[in-house]
């Protein structure tokens, strides 16, 4: 089977500061590769800064003078959070930020996640530092990914093939369906990480939700325009295990605004009758 793949929703810029493309040159890259859809997920975490300050993530705030549909490419506005402890919690949350982006005190107590997220479409969690969960238990780590998963803001658990942490992949593919939610698999993850060769993993969290019926995002991760809407590994992958079609959610721009929406991380229905 050839699959036709036309969002690629995990991709970053500049902002992310390992990364090497500015979001103009990232739409350029998936008008030519023939995308329908490009999210943009640049990291929101501690490795994009030393302090811990709303203006150090005001990328994420004023995005809304991105056009939503720019040169024929429905662009998402998203943020790449990372996952920090047992109990599902994504960076920014435990942190309060007393003011905004120009020094004004904010009224009431909020909080760094508040104010850099919510104005975005949705978020991809992720798990990049795993030493608090070394010495989790299956049974900890599966209830993470849970709780994760309850948050309105969260569409898309981020390669957790590649992230270290083992978890019942069924009780979290069943959730996952059940919210309709996606799991990545992510092209970046085959290139190797600290965990060694995650392709087994990989392969096995695909089978699941083919076998389950749970929705995936194929992603690049891309860092660079040049990775954009590219996943020969993801594809020869999912072609070796016979994947269903259906169940690839940014195979088109219809599906995937239909699933975002079904998630009721964004509603986004009125820009397909454009």
């Amino acid at each position: 089977m050839t699959y036709s793949i036309k969002g690629d929703i995990h991709t970053h810029t500049l902002f992310s500061r390992h990364a090497y493309s500015t979001i103009t040159e990232n739409v350029a890259a998936a008008r030519e590769r023939g995308l329908e859809v490009l999210g943009s997920a640049d990291h929101f975490a501690s490795m994009i800064s030393p302090t811990v300050h709303i203006r150090d993530y005001q990328f994420f705030i004023n995005q809304s003078v991105w056009p939503r549909m720019w040169d024929g490419v429905m662009v998402l506005r998203g943020a790449e959070a990372d996952i920090l402890t047992l109990d599902g919690g994504l960076f920014g949350q435990d942190i309060v930020c007393p003011e905004n982006i120009v020094g004004r005190v904010l009224k009431g107590e909020q909080t760094l996640f508040e104010c850099t997220t919510k104005n975005l479409d949705y978020l991809v969690a992720s798990i990049h530092y795993d030493e608090f969960a070394k010495n989790a238990t299956l049974a900890q780590a599966t209830q993470m990914y849970l709780n994760v998963l309850d948050n309105p803001k969260v569409f898309v658990l981020g390669h957790t093939g590649r992230s270290g942490v083992p978890y019942d992949i069924d009780e979290v593919v069943l959730a996952a369906k059940e919210k309709h939610k996606l799991i990545e698999i992510n092209e970046h993850s085959f290139a190797g990480g600290p965990h060694g060769s995650c392709v087994d993993t990989c392969r096995k969290i695909a089978e699941r939700c083919a076998e389950l019926g749970c929705g995936i995002t194929v992603s690049t991760d891309a860092h660079i325009s040049l990775d954009i809407g590219v996943f020969p590994r993801t594809i020869s992958l999912l072609e070796e295990i016979h994947f269903p079609e259906e169940l690839i959610m940014n195979r088109d721009r219809k599906t995937l605004v239909g699933e975002m929406a079904a998630a009721g991380v964004c509603d986004l229905t009125s820009y397909l009758e454009e």
